[in-house]
């Protein structure tokens, strides 16, 4: 087997090597706020899960509580701006009466109940915060979309999800009014905009008028609380169902010890509120920990703005995807300065080694990686105070024992490649999706042994750091050797004319081949789409 390489090519997009580790003369280590080592984090993790808990109720009010009687910083919860000069702040007691006003709206006008399902199709906007809060508060399952879902995508998840209610703006109303027909679950729609539309509700007109006397539901720790679609990188997208303790709870574990919040942070994550990342480290994270949740908001991302809201804003903790810190070191300048930023994390795929060393050099600054999917919490990261390894994604997190495992679920021993799995058995971890809904075939499947596999491969070397190597259906087999694309790929990335690239096998009997694209194909949360470039290279046989 040999390999294609697609590569995505600029001319203009250039990263200059770094000489040596002349880092930026600010250069600094913050200790850790939450925990004194990593060692300390496995040896004393611990959450107790009641039988009752609502995140809502007991965490959001929780630390409403704290501010009305001084026991908190005065850092406001939420603070939203945008390129027009809007600003929007909310303390804990503010977002409290706000999302119950949503609540409200949802149980009277909307007629739903505890388990029915909403979609939330808006741009990060602060009203997707308070109806991610109110659809806490009623016990209502909170199923998140991105805006560039198409008209089929669209189609797909209203008709899987059974979902009897859309939030949207008015750009995906008109979308949703040409297939509300082929929906017949489908009974309300509200929208957030500044002007009516026929058939709908206006959300923001509702709520002058909605009262914030709202009692939070009672919600069991293992009751559904959200759905995410997956990203349908190898197939179509499935259901993933996390409970009101799986990531109302288990998200707890990102805020306190990979973020390393505390209630005198201010945390911006750039993740589109389509995705689960939102719900990590937009929503639960930070909150759990009474962090205020810092959003600009941008039609599209946009490094000089980046650049600039982390130098005008006192952000403490920000969160990107390699991609993002890759187009920030290129549109770098030394004009700017991050006062206040002390942590950077990065998730959502593996991150190059020289980005990271970029970041560090300009900023003085480390980007601690973190590794998840939809269906879990955090699997692994780089915490603060641990020895970072370019190119690792840490080590496991006290939420789970991570272990490289074979195809019959036994464990692998140190340096050799297999399957990435947390185990479940006896007992299953806190932190682990409920099922994929309505595939029960198919939640099956993503177990081996004791272990919940999840599909990707790495291996982890004799200090327990655990390195990716790539999807097990991404993996090359060329004569003979196992060749992982995200190492060939690094590779290709410290080449200044390549902005990004994806490797593939080719079915070429003779030779490989390289091939310049303008664009490469991915899905609508920006992940590169292999099995597609994988299917045109055998369709060539």
């Amino acid at each position: 087997m040999n390999i294609l390489l697609r590569i995505q090519c600029s001319q203009l997009l250039r990263i200059p090597k770094v000489s040596g580790r002349a880092f930026h003369k600010d250069y600094r280590l913050p200790a850790p706020q939450n925990f004194s080592d990593y060692e300390s984090i496995k040896q004393d993790f611990k959450i107790e899960v009641p039988e009752y808990f609502n995140f809502a109720k007991d965490v959001l009010d929780h630390w409403a509580k704290m501010e009305k009687t001084g026991k908190r910083p005065s850092n406001p919860a939420f603070w939203w701006v945008n390129d027009t000069g809007e600003e929007v702040k909310w303390n804990f007691q503010e977002l409290g009466s706000l999302s119950k006003k949503v609540a409200n709206i949802l149980i009277e006008s909307c007629d739903l109940r505890k388990g029915d399902r909403v979609i939330v199709i808006l741009p990060a906007i602060p009203e997707w915060w308070l109806i991610n809060v109110a659809c806490l508060r009623t016990g209502t399952v909170l199923i998140p979309g991105t805006i560039q879902l198409t008209e089929n995508d669209l189609l797909y998840r209203l008709q899987t999800s059974m979902a009897k209610c859309i939030i949207t703006n008015d750009t995906c109303a008109v979308t949703v009014d040409s297939i509300a027909h082929k929906c017949s679950i489908l009974k309300s729609k509200l929208i957030v905009s500044e002007k009516p539309r026929e058939g709908w509700g206006n959300l923001r007109e509702m709520m002058k008028n909605a009262s914030d006397d709202h009692s939070c539901v009672k919600t069991r720790h293992n009751e559904t609380m959200t759905i995410f679609f997956t990203s349908g990188t190898t197939g179509s997208p499935k259901m993933t169902k996390h409970t009101h303790s799986s990531y109302g709870l288990g998200l707890s574990t990102n805020g306190r010890y990979w973020l390393d919040l505390t209630t005198s942070d201010i945390m911006w994550n750039t993740s589109d509120t389509g995705w689960a990342k939102s719900a990590w480290s937009s929503v639960f994270s930070p909150w759990s920990l009474g962090a205020c949740v810092f959003v600009r908001y941008m039609p599209r991302f946009e490094p000089a703005s980046v650049l600039k809201t982390l130098s005008r804003f006192p952000i403490t903790v920000f969160c990107s995807a390699p991609t993002a810190y890759r187009m920030l070191v290129l549109k770098w300048d030394s004009s700017y300065k991050f006062k206040s930023l002390k942590h950077c994390v990065s998730a959502g795929e593996p991150i190059n080694p020289e980005v990271s060393e970029q970041w560090k050099n300009k900023t003085g600054l480390d980007i601690y990686e973190g590794y998840g999917q939809t269906e879990t919490v955090l699997i692994c990261g780089t915490f603060k105070g641990m020895k970072i390894k370019y190119g690792s994604m840490g080590k496991p997190s006290p939420a789970f024992d991570v272990k490289i495992v074979d195809e019959n679920g036994s464990i692998l021993p140190p340096k050799e490649e297999g399957t990435i799995g947390i185990r479940i058995r006896p007992n299953q971890p806190l932190g682990l999706f409920a099922g994929y809904v309505g595939e029960p075939f198919k939640t099956a499947s993503v177990v081996c042994g004791d272990f919940y596999i999840t599909g990707d491969r790495g291996y982890m070397d004799e200090d327990g750091y655990i390195w990716f190597v790539g999807r097990a259906d991404d993996i090359i087999l060329s004569s003979g050797y196992r060749i992982g694309p995200f190492e060939v790929e690094s590779a290709l990335a410290e080449h200044p004319a390549v902005l990004e690239s994806a490797v593939v096998s080719s079915p070429d009997q003779i030779r490989g081949e390289v091939e310049f694209v303008d664009e490469l194909p991915k899905t609508i949360s920006g992940k590169i789409k292999r099995n597609e470039l994988r299917k045109k290279e055998w369709g060539k046989v």
